[in-house]
């Protein structure tokens, strides 16, 4: 079975080489037709996303039940004027108000300048909280006001369109003279249109460049990178068919894109590589593009739907956001592996013998594997990583453990408005509240109290204890008198953080409350206590995130621990690649934290100060990371491999490998590493931490693990690196990464 499927990949390679006119023209159309299709139908992408199963969301449908106006989603329309008094502007403020109750999906709508602020509690000073500074929604000098609208629905979810009735609803404002801010959802909304053709157009230039110094000719640079891109183009527009139907976070077409073309370039190049040496070796250009869709095509098969597999790892999670974002990078993946196996055959089938035409210098051939021709610079690399793997293992090892260092005080998190450039709307806003009120009052804490199962007569009682419970609690500026819903069930109250949403300080808070202060609260009685909120809700969602990362750690690597042993049907090559593997991206993610939570270099790449890591970076990270890594894992496996059954000689076998690969994989990870860095100039920060972790992990991957590591591993291993015990031998399928070798 497994020559049949071999011979399959041969002879579609031949028939795309040799009918290229049909196969070009079908793609084509597919690029066209998908993307009249996603203008037509496509779908838009949302941060809309809830988990169900946590106290925030629970918190919030008592408010919806009890107090509708106060049980949807926040948002802040912050203003300021510095020469007048806002208390002047009071027709204005009255006229804007109005209008913005007229808009779709708003509940509520409060006018800081009739908005009364509660008495205080027993040791609170009214408006000012425990550091001296403003809560309310009107600032002590006027300056600074703040307009709260209560939305039905996420407004992230209703479209930048929905900003046209806002910017006329506060027109009048902005007429007089007011500096009108939007903050929370309403300022992500502001947000410019992510335009990812920069990045995409740097990451291109490095390739061309990357790949003209690799192999000489213009033609062979192309075709990897025309075979990416029209398999990107395909693939986002194919996810964006797919948002009409399910929500995909706001992300996924920069990170499908970023996904797409680092492993379409990779694809492209390793058939590219193969074709090329057969031609050198006399082979016509169709049987040449059949061999190399049959051998490392093969290759990049095993290599698609290990990181597929890996992406389906997310799943693991439970958590649909997280689950469509391993989606969303698989779509390109998939385009990407269909690129090579049919278009990039096509196009070698359509250049003939003219690859090498248009050249900037002498191209180099391929080691001659067969007549056993080897010398140069790699050869004598190889040579010395066979003659002393324990230096080779031992300065691998240091380099990696070096660098996961800061990983150890890893802050997870959910990055805040403050972090954004000044050039956003939401980040003036952000600005605007904590030097006016304070910096929580970017992220107020919503305490909700439900007492309906508790006896009107004990209800005062409650409300006494509550109080006293929620005086001077730690970490909180201010904590609102409690004041019931108008049906009496349910005691709110409002609680301001002494930092910022993202800091350790407010997620403590909210633990604190959740889990110590609430229950006190509502001691003795039948009440449930509960905080919600956004900052809340990102508080339940870190904690979700974090407490998922082991299983889905273990589920990916015990995944692509299995596809190692079934293609390469060795055991200790197996562990040896999922360990390996697990280095590298530790390394990678001690990167990440220097950069963006200690703030080594952090300001230079357009991030405001520190900032946690993003909850779910790690984990995108890591099904990511460790499906990529095995494209070179197996591209270089297989040819240890296939040497190795040819001769018979375990250390001569991983230096033949390393001599042959190591060109093509150095260029592959220059190429792959500069479309990922290429990103880092998104304004988007977790685009900024994706790319750069992104990145880095293959740097370390492509350099440190596979041209150190792995070789001098392997060579310490010998014969035993192949052993597999005989029952697991003859229950494991039999899966060539390179095809069966061909008579």
């Amino acid at each position: 079975m497994a020559s049949d499927r071999a011979g399959a990949l041969r002879r579609l390679g031949e028939w795309c080489a040799r009918h290229w006119v049909v196969v070009i023209v079908a793609w084509l159309a597919a690029v066209g037709g998908v993307q009249a299709l996603d203008r037509i139908y496509g779908g838009d992408y949302s941060d809309n996303f809830t988990l169900t199963d946590t106290q925030s969301y629970q918190g919030q449908q008592v408010l919806k039940e009890h107090e509708p106006a106060a049980g949807g989603y926040g948002s802040q329309i912050v203003l300021h004027d510095a020469e007048r008094p806002l208390t002047d502007f009071g027709p204005q403020m009255s006229q804007t108000v109005g209008e913005l109750q007229q808009l779709p999906h708003v509940l509520s709508v409060q006018n800081p300048l009739t908005q009364q602020t509660p008495p205080p509690q027993d040791g609170q000073d009214g408006q000012d909280g425990q550091d001296g500074q403003d809560v309310g929604p009107l600032s002590s000098d006027a300056a600074t006001a703040y307009i709260t609208v209560q939305f039905d629905v996420q407004p992230s979810t209703l479209g930048s369109s929905y900003l046209d009735g806002v910017d006329r609803a506060v027109e009048p404002l902005r007429s007089a003279g007011v500096e009108v801010e939007y903050g929370g959802p309403l300022g992500n909304l502001a947000r410019p249109e992510a335009d990812d053709r920069v990045s995409e157009a740097i990451g291109f230039g490095v390739a061309i460049l990357v790949l003209l110094v690799g192999f000489g000719s213009v033609i062979a640079a192309g075709v990897p990178l025309l075979t990416a891109l029209i398999s990107v183009v395909v693939g986002v527009a194919g996810l964006g068919l797919l948002a009409a139907a399910f929500t995909f976070a706001t992300v996924s077409p920069t990170l499908a894109t970023m996904i797409g073309l680092g492993v379409g370039i990779d694809y492209a190049l390793f058939l590219l590589t193969r074709h090329r040496q057969t031609l050198m070796d006399g082979a016509d250009p169709v049987r040449a593009a059949g061999r190399a869709a049959n051998t490392s095509g093969r290759a990049v098969l095993v290599s698609g739907c290990t990181v597929i597999i890996a992406l389906a790892g997310l799943s693991v999670s439970g958590i649909g956001f997280i689950a469509k974002l391993g989606v969303a990078a698989a779509v390109t993946v998939v385009t990407a592996v269909l690129g090579a196996l049919t278009l990039v055959p096509a196009l070698l089938g359509l250049i003939g013998r003219n690859i090498d035409r248009f050249h900037v210098r002498k191209p180099i051939a391929e080691v001659q594997e067969e007549a056993g021709i080897e010398s140069g610079t790699w050869h004598r690399y190889a040579q010395r990583v066979e003659r002393r793997p324990w230096w080779f293992l031992a300065g691998g090892v240091s380099v990696v453990a070096v660098l996961a260092i800061p990983l150890f005080s890893m802050q997870l998190g959910n990055i805040d408005n403050g972090a954004d450039p000044t050039s956003f709307t939401d980040r003036r806003a952000f600005d605007l509240m904590s030097d006016a009120f304070g910096p929580g009052s970017n992220g107020p804490l919503t305490i909700v109290i439900d007492q309906s199962s508790v006896p009107e007569a004990d209800r005062s009682d409650l409300a006494s204890q509550a109080g006293q419970a929620l005086a001077d609690v730690p970490g909180a500026a201010v904590i609102t008198p409690l004041q019931p819903t108008q049906d009496g069930d349910v005691l709110i109250a409002t609680a301001y953080s002494t930092e910022r949403p993202q800091s350790e300080v407010t997620t403590d808070l909210v633990n604190r409350l959740d889990d110590d202060v609430l229950p006190q609260a509502v001691s003795g009685t039948a009440a449930q206590g509960y905080v919600t909120g956004t900052t809340a809700a990102q508080v339940d969602f870190v904690e979700i995130v974090s407490s998922k990362l082991p299983y889905i750690i273990a589920v990916v690597v015990a995944l692509a621990f299995l596809i190692i042993l079934i293609v390469f049907r060795g055991l200790l090559v197996a562990v040896k690649a999922a360990v390996l593997n697990l280095l590298s991206i530790g390394a990678s993610y001690g990167v990440v934290v220097a950069v963006f939570q200690w703030g080594w270099g952090g300001p230079a790449l357009g991030v405001s100060g520190t900032v946690p890591i993003e909850s779910y970076v790690p984990m995108m990270m890591f099904a990511i990371v460790f499906g990529l890594s095995m494209d070179y894992e197996i591209f270089l496996i297989s040819r240890v491999h296939e040497a190795w059954l040819r001769t018979g000689d375990p250390k001569a076998s991983v230096a033949h490998a390393l001599e042959i690969t190591a060109r093509v994989i150095t260029c592959a990870a220059l190429i792959m590493f500069s479309v990922f860095a290429a990103f880092l100039i998104n304004e988007n920060i977790v685009v900024k931490m994706l790319g750069l972790g992104l990145a880095v992990s293959v740097l370390i991957d492509a350099t440190v693990v596979r041209l150190l590591l792995v070789p001098a591993v392997m060579t310490l291993l010998g014969k035993s690196a192949w052993w597999a015990p005989h029952w697991l031998d003859r229950i494991l399928p039999h899966i060539h990464a390179e095809g069966e070798p061909e008579g």
